[in-house]
């Protein structure tokens, strides 16, 4: 098995070390080497060229996790890499959940975009659907970055000189879909708060109802907006406009 090879730019030493040893415990993972800021990173990224770089927005210096991200990002583009084989991603890990952060991120061409106090195996999960080439989004700032979409994390520089970014709708295939067998009053009810990043307990908690009734609930919304995992039912829900 080809395991995805990763570097770690974080500057807190705690974080940084924790994180580098979950990684080195899975198989699927191979961990390369880490830095504790940009200019250390950039000069590593540009050395090793990972399957995913893992970048913490609030680097110190001048050179923190969005001008990393960009000068990488520019950097592979003048490699001219094999198209054939995966290109290195980058995944944001950060705390800044802030609109302009998360849509600088991604005008300065992140991939996938994770908070740091998401399980690790939801960062797993991440990382290795990043490496697929799919877009990784916090459900707790899906919401964000799809109501500014257009072109997936293509920056559009409006009058502020601020990214903006508008929304895609649905496939006709995926609308028709969702017209032949539409989700239930509380299966709308239930992808609202998986928008809006709760877990399964708190949907229990938040609609008093059983652990099991919302697993239920979660994996029937999951088949009628054919998605195999919450982030796509997300992400697929604002596209379709069930959630506002």
């Amino acid at each position: 098995m080809n395991r995805v090879s990763i570097v770690l730019i974080e500057d807190h030493h705690l974080t940084r070390v924790g994180i580098k040893a979950a990684l080195e415990d899975c198989e699927e993972i191979k961990f390369i080497a880490e830095a504790s800021n940009g200019l250390q990173g950039i000069t590593l990224l540009e050395k090793t060229l990972p399957d995913v770089a893992i970048i913490d927005l609030g680097l110190p210096g001048l050179v923190d996790g969005i001008e990393l991200t960009k000068r990488f990002k520019e950097y592979v583009q003048t490699r001219q890499l094999n198209p054939s084989i995966s290109q290195p991603k980058v995944l944001i890990l950060t705390s800044q959940d802030q609109e302009e952060s998360i849509l600088a991120a991604f005008a300065a061409g992140a991939d996938s975009y994770c908070m740091k106090d998401l399980k690790f195996e939801k960062l797993l999960e991440a990382i290795l659907e990043t490496h697929r080439g799919a877009n990784w989004i916090d459900p707790s700032i899906a919401r964000i970055v799809l109501a500014r979409l257009n072109n997936p994390f293509k920056e559009v520089v409006g009058s502020s000189a601020i990214p903006t970014v508008s929304i895609h709708g649905l496939k006709p295939e995926d609308n028709e879909l969702l017209q032949s067998n539409p989700l239930t009053r509380r299966e709308n009810e239930i992808i609202e708060l998986i928008v809006e990043g709760y877990g399964n307990e708190e949907i229990a908690e938040q609609l008093f109802i059983s652990m099991g009734t919302v697993k239920t609930h979660v994996r029937n919304i999951l088949n009628k907006l054919a998605c195999d995992d919450r982030t796509q039912a997300a992400v697929r829900a604002l596209r379709a406009g069930l959630v506002n």
